[in-house]
């Protein structure tokens, strides 16, 4: 704001120091009130922007900035005591939210799936669908395995929706090694049901889907990029809506669920209990053995001694009631650590464990302390 531009605001130097003040004084406070009525009237933008945030739907906000040809903006300039011709806008168009997800959006590569079949990335696998998609190879011994098993355990709780209205989709970044046979290996291998495909194809055309996907992590030298560098996490979305996100592959199963079967088909499955509130237990507190029993372990391995069947519970791996009276202390210990390590050393047990479960164990770079708390809550749990 500028107090002293203006011609009657201009003080003559003739004038006496305190008609010079009065002037002053008068400028002063007209200058803070027109401050106050500034700042109320920002006040008061501010507050109708922040109710019709709350209260209006963003397409209902854009139906209303937005005018027909019937109904042209005029704009008017006064800068010179002189009118400006009036100017019509060409009339905005309404631009659906899955607009910016569609086709012009994702490349429709073509891929082929572990059966064999040709198919393209939009047209025939997430246009107007909820999806899972992720992107995997075959060799990998690290977090793949973990991440497949744990969609399983997803795909189990979704039940008979998958393949209706729920599809997963795992594409290789391997192409050259992960061929359709071995992909259709991979599959049978996690007893991958209905809803489920695994697919591969070009490299450059699943780099590209990858970055589209913001799946691609481009702070890595290409020269130095190895397989193991790719993003472990998975996206799940409803293109119709527009609406995607990404997980984490050590995300509880059924929060993805959950997001997948109820938040991304707007709440639209009516819920079959509606448990009371003074029903819910206590929760207890759990060890930091368990909790990383839970986030590492639980995707392919259980604790029950055949006693009890758990829910959804993949079963890829041995069960480990009791492992710690089966196995020496130093092999498991050892084993939990760099299970990678001991395979390539041809470690008989190791070696009859790959063979039996056709799961390669992956290498979780856990520390002393780590193992030691997996170890304890294995033995709590045996007891």
């Amino acid at each position: 704001m500028q107090f002293f531009t203006s011609k009657r605001l201009k003080l003559r130097a003739t004038k006496s120091p305190a008609v010079m003040m009065t002037g002053i004084s008068r400028i002063i406070m007209n200058s803070q009130f027109d401050q106050k009525k500034m700042l109320k009237h920002r006040f008061n933008s501010l507050a109708a922007g922040l109710i019709g945030l709350f209260c209006f739907s963003p397409l209902s906000a854009m139906a209303d900035t937005q005018h027909s040809e019937k109904d042209p903006v005029e704009t008017k300039q006064d800068l010179s005591d002189h009118k400006q011709p009036a100017v019509k806008h060409a009339p905005a168009t309404r631009r659906k939210s899955n607009d910016i997800w569609g086709k012009d959006y994702f490349p429709n590569i073509e891929l082929t799936t572990s059966k064999g079949e040709k198919v393209r990335f939009f047209d025939d696998l997430i246009k107007d669908k909820v999806v899972a998609v992720n992107f995997i190879y075959t060799s990998c011994g690290e977090m793949c395995p973990v991440e497949t098993a744990r969609l399983k355990a997803v795909s189990q709780i979704l039940g008979d929706r998958m393949g209706k209205d729920i599809f997963f989709y795992s594409i290789t970044i391997d192409p050259d090694r992960d061929s359709v046979a071995v992909l259709d290996a991979y599959s049978k291998k996690f007893k991958i049901g209905n809803g489920w495909t695994f697919l591969t194809g070009d490299e450059e055309d699943i780099r590209l889907l990858r970055k589209k996907m913001g799946l691609y992590i481009s702070t890595i030298d290409e020269d130095e990029r190895e397989l193991s560098d790719h993003n472990v996490n998975l996206v799940i979305g409803n293109q119709a809506l527009g609406r995607w996100v990404k997980r984490s592959p050590l995300e509880n199963p059924y929060v993805i669920a959950n997001q997948m079967g109820n938040w991304l088909h707007n709440w639209k499955q009516p819920r079959k209990n509606r448990n009371k509130y003074e029903d819910a237990p206590v929760l207890r507190q759990i060890t930091d053995g368990e909790m990383k029993f839970r986030n590492m372990c639980s995707s392919c391995h259980v604790i029950s001694g055949g006693i009890a069947k758990i829910p959804h519970a993949p079963q890829i791996g041995p069960d480990l009631f009791g492992v710690g009276k089966v196995r020496e202390p130093e092999w498991l210990i050892r084993w939990l650590k760099e299970p990678d390590v001991m395979l390539a050393e041809k470690d008989p047990i190791a070696v009859a464990l790959k063979e039996k479960y056709k799961v390669v164990m992956p290498n979780f770079s856990l520390s002393e302390m780590d193992v030691k708390s997996i170890i304890q809550f294995m033995e709590n749990e045996t007891i």
